[in-house]
């Protein structure tokens, strides 16, 4: 963790340094640990947020296409070694438990399942007040 904060944690512009996405495609605001094939990372949802003025008007909830690209960032720091661009997702199985609304702290928690060269197998979760949002099992290619 050469570039981490005082915590330890690492924040958005060490995670910038490790993935391709900016705003407002950066899905996590802080990656709370990572290493030994796990990673955490925290995603505030704000009601800023553009896409909450059309999904949906009175109802605002965050996407669930938007949960599993959090977990696709959050799956690429379960590598080893990770400096660089570290992973693209390649296919996600993805289970909605409950929306995400405007307010939310999402923890989003990450484990290698199994690596095949370049290839990832990762199970994630997301979680508000440790109650189930959203799991899924990705795969992500490295570098």
């Amino acid at each position: 963790m050469s570039s981490a904060s005082a915590d330890g944690t690492l924040g958005p512009i060490e995670i910038m340094k490790r993935l391709p996405h900016r705003h407002p495609f950066l899905l996590i605001d802080r990656v709370l640990r990572y290493g030994n094939g796990e990673a955490v990372a925290l995603k505030n949802v704000t009601i800023n947020e553009a896409f909450f003025a059309g999904h949906f008007p009175g109802a605002p909830i965050f996407p669930g296409v938007l949960l599993g690209e959090a977990m696709a960032q959050t799956a690429a720091f379960v590598g080893e070694g990770i400096e660089g661009p570290a992973a693209f997702l390649v296919g996600i199985d993805l289970k909605i438990e409950r929306p995400a609304t405007p307010g939310d702290q999402l923890i989003i928690k990450a484990s290698l399942i199994k690596r095949l060269g370049k290839l990832m197998r990762v199970s994630a979760v997301v979680e508000v007040d440790n109650d189930l949002i959203a799991k899924a099992e990705l795969t992500v290619s490295a570098g």
